[in-house]
């Protein structure tokens, strides 16, 4: 695959990552781990859910530069304008699916299904293009290369910290915990078994152990 197709595809993979998130915070059952921290700074001050997904992430970035120094890959700056598309698009689909208001309990579920399904469609093929990470995943694997932890250990605590520190902010400055309830819970479940099975279905390995697209349709 060339470059140009892999920087596309990762492209695509972030907008249809943005469009899980916004219907994920529409089911109004919670929004997922990775947004629960920008969701509430949204309520709490004027701001869009697009723009405090834009600072945190930069955050998130100044993160990885100070661990990772000398080790940190230039070409990672590219997370800015990539990232300026993520937050972007958020705030195009929370317009874009503000007909989605659910009117009893199943009529959550499918919009949190269906937003899950789309993070870790967006997750998955983020992999499979293998050019950058958003710092989100940036951050993570920072940590993890610095401190010599399994990434996969990494990820379940930023996620847990993310969501605790959420739920405090959102005590502190609302009086409620909002965007965080059963909803992030079921997306912080299956959103990696998602993005594995699309992984698995969606790609092949070639003699050099790297991913290749692979489209089933």
């Amino acid at each position: 695959m060339s470059m140009f197709r892999r920087y596309a595809l990762f492209i695509f993979a972030v907008v249809v990552q943005s469009s899980g998130i916004a219907l994920v915070v529409k089911s109004l059952l919670g929004t997922s781990p990775i947004s629960s921290l920008p969701y509430v700074l949204s309520l709490s001050f004027p701001y869009t859910l697009g723009e405090t997904t834009f600072a945190i992430n930069m955050l998130l970035l100044l993160g990885q530069i100070l661990l990772l120094r000398h080790d940190f890959d230039r070409i990672q700056l590219l997370q800015v304008p990539f990232t300026m598309i993520f937050a972007y698009s958020i705030d195009v689909f929370m317009e874009l699916w503000s007909w989605v208001v659910p009117t009893n309990y199943l009529l959550q579920l499918l919009p949190l299904l269906l937003g899950t399904t789309l993070i870790a469609f967006g997750v998955a093929v983020q992999g499979i293009a293998d050019v950058l990470m958003l710092p989100g995943e940036g951050i993570v694997y920072a940590v993890a290369r610095h401190f010599h932890i399994d990434f996969g250990k990494v990820k379940t605590t930023n996620d847990v910290l993310l969501v605790c520190l959420a739920a405090a902010l959102s005590f502190y400055y609302i009086g409620t915990i909002e965007g965080i309830r059963e909803g992030t819970l079921i997306s912080a479940l299956i959103t990696g078994s998602i993005a594995r099975f699309f992984l698995k279905h969606l790609s092949t390995v070639d003699q050099t152990g790297s991913l290749v697209f692979h489209p089933h349709w």
